[in-house]
């Protein structure tokens, strides 16, 4: 039974570098390997991310269509994907937040990071890191979604004892 008043998160800049205990960040960027290609006229931003399927299942690529959130918002539950990773690509220009926390245990209010992303940048999360579903902030968002089809059961949902809440970007 939830007791305490819900914890306020703070909001971060989704950097390669904060988000990286968490899987990846997939954008354009000097920092990552890139090369022109289809002569001269394509530059490649190559591997952005590490796409898992497991060991039985196979990458899948799917559009999630996220309604808005208003702020504040109340961060209540996190979900897993023990047997895979999942990417989420924004495709409608708009910035959405992120909300991870480590993979293993169950996780507390006070595990949680939550970045905002930039309309350009996608998140890959790793194997069995704890993530809440989309929160996008303006307007309906579509987001391009590579992950896993497959046998086994491939997504976890846990409630907070205590919740965290999102009062401001």
């Amino acid at each position: 039974m939830r007791t305490a008043a819900p914890l306020p998160l703070a909001v971060h800049p989704l950097t390669r570098e904060a988000f990286a205990p968490y899987g990846e960040v997939v954008e354009v960027s000097d920092a990552v390997r890139h090369f022109t290609i289809n002569a001269g006229n394509t530059e490649r931003y190559h591997d952005l991310a590490n796409i898992e399927p497991g060991p039985d299942g196979r990458v899948i690529v799917s559009i999630f269509r996220g309604q808005p959130r208003s702020l504040p918002f109340t961060v209540q539950m996190m979900e897993r994907h023990p047997l895979a990773s999942q990417a989420f690509v924004p495709m409608s220009g708009k910035p959405y937040l992120v909300v991870v926390a480590p993979a293993g245990a169950p996780p507390a209010a006070e595990d949680l990071k939550v970045f905002l992303a930039r309309a350009d940048q996608g998140v890959n999360y790793a194997t069995g890191v704890w993530h809440h579903p989309l929160l996008a902030l303006e307007g309906v968002c579509d987001f391009l979604v590579v992950d896993r089809s497959g046998p086994g059961h491939n997504c976890d949902e846990v409630q907070l004892d205590r919740p965290g809440v999102i009062e401001a970007l």
